[in-house]
């Protein structure tokens, strides 16, 4: 057997299940199997092996599904793939066959289930890895910071339950002015660049990764800069997007039998549950709507969706990821984020303020730049919503970080007929390479900031209520 050449990545886990990507190399007309196998760490015996056959449509990806695993508890894995020398292999023939697996042992951990346990989460965004003529430029640089994140993590207490990476994972319009990506095979090059880094891959195969896609998994600024011509490039950016960011999620259910069901997503955004803490991730992006009649970021069956959770769930915490930014707003070039749809933002403010919901925190990125806000209201004392944005992972030398006077800080986020929501930075604005390492305890939200060396920057508060 031979190692995956992408992955393995750690998807979607829960206290008794998880998710585990992988891709093999394409041996054209031979059948290719990939397979794997698990045990509780400290132990000697391996599960039975799961075995699946891989296939081109699905660029010769599998998610394996890992299921009646103990809570709390640090299982070890090994996967790989195969092609046998007879053709007329099946699924459950291969399983006869004498394997040699590969020695690389992988670890993950499944979730707790003591509701008060302290949480920590990795949170960032923007990674720019340039490709020239389908190979990437000074890859080292955007895998550097990833090392870092690895080792933080070796000594994290409490673990990390998860990465959360917010978007514009990869950049499909990296020389959009010159050479713009379009083809599905040019995209699929770079997911297998981005996701094969040493850093990151070690980073995913220890660790579950969540992911949601932003403008550049598309296109800059995307639908505002869509043509008719574009029809295309969606298709095929959303194809690779399905198999490498949004497969190993939540938005995929479970078949009868326990597998991961890969058939056609209906929507892209998904919820997930740590114990006391929630997360919804937003589609910011593949279902707005910009006209004038019903300007919105996210479509009426989302919207619905987010309401009814943060009005019905009993999370101590609520972490609501949107890839573009809630507040506040820019001063220039707000028009692709929350800025340039005042009236639906203003519809999850009022439920928040009127159903008297509490811990609501907004996590993003993409304004290449990182910072805490605390937002409050005017008349409404009980009123606190947080944000936390991180952003880039690794930036271009073609693009600025953003700065404290980047944002509108000096006037209320909006005035309405009950009061004003106003707003304030919580910490000072990061403006180079970082990541996001959260600590969630009985009474606060610790976001502590590091450059992509490691090195601490800064450290904000939350207190909880």
């Amino acid at each position: 057997m031979f190692k995956p050449t992408i992955g393995p990545i750690i998807g979607h886990t829960t206290t008794n299940h998880a998710r585990i990507f992988m891709r093999a190399d394409n041996q054209g007309p031979a059948r290719v199997f990939a397979a794997i196998r698990y045990r509780a760490a400290g132990t000697q015996q391996w599960s039975a092996s799961i075995f699946a056959e891989l296939g081109s449509l699905r660029d010769m990806t599998q998610v394996f599904a890992l299921n009646n695993l103990s809570s709390d508890t640090e299982y070890e894995y090994q996967t790989g793939w195969f092609s046998p020398m007879n053709p007329v292999h099946t699924v459950n023939s291969v399983a006869e066959l004498p394997l040699q697996w590969p020695r690389e042992i992988y670890r993950l951990r499944t979730r707790s289930s003591q509701a008060l346990q302290p949480r920590a989460y990795i949170v960032g965004s923007c990674r720019y890895l340039r490709m020239t003529a389908g190979i990437p430029t000074l890859p080292h640089l955007c895998d550097r910071i990833f090392a870092s994140i690895n080792q933080l993590i070796e000594g994290a207490q409490p673990p990390i339950s998860a990465t959360l990476m917010t978007g514009d994972q990869i950049y499909v319009d990296d020389l959009n002015r010159f050479a713009p990506d379009r083809e599905y095979k040019e995209i699929l090059s770079k997911y297998r660049a981005a996701f094969s880094q040493p850093n990151i891959q070690r980073l995913m195969a220890g660790t579950s990764t969540y992911m949601i896609l932003d403008d550049h998994e598309i296109e800059d600024n995307w639908p505002a800069n869509a043509e008719r011509s574009d029809n295309e490039l969606y298709s095929n950016a959303m194809a690779a997007y399905e198999i490498y960011q949004a497969s190993h999620s939540p938005a995929h259910q479970l078949t009868t039998n326990d597998t991961v069901n890969r058939a056609k997503l209906e929507h892209y955004w998904y919820q997930f549950n740590d114990g006391d803490v929630e997360w919804f991730v937003t589609d910011s992006r593949t279902r707005r709507n910009l006209s004038a009649a019903d300007r919105r970021v996210l479509d009426v069956e989302q919207e619905q969706a987010l309401l009814t959770w943060l009005t019905n769930s009993a999370a101590r915490v609520k972490f609501v990821v949107t890839s573009v930014m809630f507040y506040p707003d820019r001063k220039r070039l707000g028009d692709d984020a929350w800025q340039a749809f005042p009236e639906q933002r203003l519809r999850l403010l009022e439920t928040i303020r009127t159903q008297r919901i509490r811990n609501v925190v907004f996590v993003s990125g993409d304004v290449h730049g990182s910072l805490t806000a605390r937002l409050t209201h005017s008349e409404d004392p009980d009123f606190e919503v947080h944000t936390i944005v991180s952003s880039p992972f690794c930036n271009s030398k073609l693009l600025p970080y953003a700065t404290a006077s980047t944002f509108i800080l000096d006037q209320p986020l909006v005035r309405t007929a009950a009061g004003d929501y106003q707003h304030e930075l919580t910490s000072a604005v990061v403006s180079e390479d970082n990541f996001a390492h959260l600590l969630v305890d009985a009474g606060a939200i610790q976001v502590n900031y590091h450059d992509r060396d490691g090195k601490r920057l800064q450290s904000t508060e939350i207190t909880l209520r």
